[in-house]
C-alpha cells in the first residue's frame, strides 16, 4: 500500500524537527537545536578592531576563539544588554560562534504541519535566512537557517576554500 507523496517542500522552507527558541525584542526566534552547542551567560568580549557593528568581539571558550554576533544589531535593533541576556554557542560549518540574543525560551517540537512558508513581505532580515513562521498554539516564531545567515558572505565569519587559496 502507497501513501501519496508530500507535497514538495522548498530549499527555503524548514522541515520538522526541534527548535530552540529564543526572543530578539518583541519578536519570538527559533534555530535547529542540532545546531547549538550551548548557551551561557553572557560575558565581555575582546573588540576587534574595524570589525561591523555586529560582531561585539571574541571570547576564549575553552581554548577555542570565538566569534561572537549582537543578533539584536545585526537585525536591526537597538543594542542593549541586561541581566537576561545570553550567548547561544553554534557550530555552524565546522566553526564555533556565538550569537548575543535577549533571551532563550525552551526547546520546541515542530510538525511540518506547523511550519509555514515565509509570507512576501519586507523584513530587516534578508529571506533567504528565513525557513518559515513555526505556529504553535499562539505563539508564532521566525524559523532562522542559522547556518546559512552565519556562513554568507556578508557575515564576514566563514572564508570560503578559494579565497583562502588565493
Amino acid at each position: 500500500m502507497s501513501t501519496p507523496a508530500a507535497p514538495a517542500t522548498s530549499a527555503s522552507q524548514a522541515t520538522s524537527g526541534e527548535f530552540l527558541t529564543f526572543t530578539l525584542g518583541q519578536e519570538e526566534y527559533g534555530v535547529d537545536i542540532l545546531k547549538v552547542q550551548e548557551i551561557r551567560g553572557y560575558d565581555a568580549v575582546t573588540r576587534l578592531p574595524d570589525a561591523p557593528d555586529y560582531i561585539k568581539g571574541v571570547i576564549n571558550l575553552r581554548g577555542t576563539i570565538v566569534p561572537v554576533i549582537d543578533m539584536r544589531v545585526k537585525f536591526r535593533l537597538e543594542a542593549k544588554v541586561d541581566a537576561l541576556t545570553v550567548m547561544i554557542v553554534l557550530n555552524v560549518a565546522n566553526r564555533v560562534v556565538g550569537m548575543v540574543v535577549d533571551s532563550v525560551s525552551d526547546v520546541v517540537q515542530l510538525t511540518a504541519e506547523q511550519i509555514r512558508a515565509m509570507p512576501e513581505v519586507g523584513t530587516g532580515i534578508d529571506r533567504r535566512f528565513l525557513t518559515g513562521i513555526g505556529a504553535l498554539d499562539e505563539r508564532m516564531l521566525i524559523l532562522l537557517d542559522i547556518e546559512g545567515l552565519m556562513t554568507s558572505t556578508e557575515m564576514g565569519l566563514v572564508v570560503d576554500d578559494a579565497a583562502q587559496a588565493a
